[in-house]
């Protein structure tokens, strides 16, 4: 059948080298390349941003946390804190105000989390509960500095963090593990693929193959929102098998349905955009809007803005 049209608005903001987003119960939190930033929504604020009446909530970057450059990738809230997948130092992490981050879990080949990126850690799932990491991706199996890109197409694994087993391997380049109404899914970027994992022997079933480098997972109802990206051709991203189904890749964002693997919507960018890491759903919403920490106005636009959130002012008696 036909997909239908939906009219999209989009906003851009700057962050140093933007990569995991989460929602927290006070808004969103994002990774960037030195920091973690904090965004409180603010529902009331939104409406009258400019142009007026058009948002329906806004998320102001207002506190960081600096972890230093770690290659932060995926963070998630879970059990009332974040994690964050500390790419560099091969480890799951938490932060607290004393320590760039503190080590939470890391897997049983690493024999200590220094910076090395030997297995280039990069997705957490986190269980329904939002109690504990349950689930991690990573690009290979190797305990040496950079280990494991000499089988990036192929060396792929994703793993339960329980006991540290391996539940399936021979994934190109994994990223996005998620569980969803009790099923286990993961992006198996490399090969283009939206992937169901049976939790029990790690048997994978295809959903969907997509034009792109698939990165960036999230669900709404019965249907998976799944960002794509356009690889360059280069040490990291050549060679990859999406490469060669695929003569023309895209950069956007494609919506599946989980049930049928049907593409029920897309959205590409033409140009600007060449990669997308993270995506996040927002429900109940339809036109939010995000504030970067170096959102500044321009004198001579007429709808810049500076945006200021501030108490209300007290009533006086």
């Amino acid at each position: 059948g036909q997909i239908p049209i939906i009219s999209s608005t989009f906003g851009f903001c700057n962050f140093p080298h933007a990569m995991g987003i989460t929602r927290t119960p006070s808004g969103l939190a994002l990774a960037s390349k030195h920091e973690v930033w904090m965004l409180p929504a603010q529902r009331g604020l939104a409406p009258k941003i400019k142009p007026e009446n058009t948002f329906d909530i806004a998320f102001l970057t207002r506190s960081c946390h600096i972890t230093g450059p770690i290659m932060s990738h995926e963070i998630a809230w879970c059990n009332k804190t974040i994690v964050v997948v500390n790419t560099l130092c091969n480890c799951l992490a938490t932060l607290e105000d004393t320590w760039s981050f503190k080590p939470l879990w890391k897997p049983p080949f690493i024999n200590e989390t220094t910076p090395s990126d030997r297995c280039h850690l990069n997705g957490v799932a986190i269980d329904e509960e939002g109690r504990s990491p349950s689930y991690v991706t990573m690009h290979g199996i190797s305990n040496v500095a950079s280990g494991w890109r000499e089988n990036k197409a192929t060396g792929g694994v994703l793993m339960e963090t329980n006991h540290g087993e391996i539940l399936t391997q021979g994934l190109s380049m994994p990223h996005s593990p998620r569980l969803y109404r009790g099923e286990l899914y993961v992006l198996n970027s490399g090969e283009g693929q939206l992937l169901r994992i049976n939790r029990e022997n790690g048997e994978k079933e295809i959903i969907a193959n997509l034009p792109g480098f698939t990165r960036g997972l999230d669900f709404i109802s019965d249907t998976a929102i799944i960002g794509l990206s356009r690889i360059r051709e280069s040490a990291i991203f050549g060679g990859l098998p999406v490469t060669k189904r695929h003569t023309d890749l895209h950069c956007g964002v494609a919506f599946i349905n989980i049930s049928t693997g049907q593409l029920q919507g897309f959205c590409w960018f033409k140009d600007g955009v060449e990669e997308i890491f993270a995506v996040s759903v927002l429900p109940g919403f339809r036109n939010p809007i995000l504030i970067g920490p170096e959102a500044k106005a321009d004198e001579n636009d007429e709808n810049s803005q500076t945006i200021w959130a501030v108490p209300p002012p007290k009533s006086s008696n």
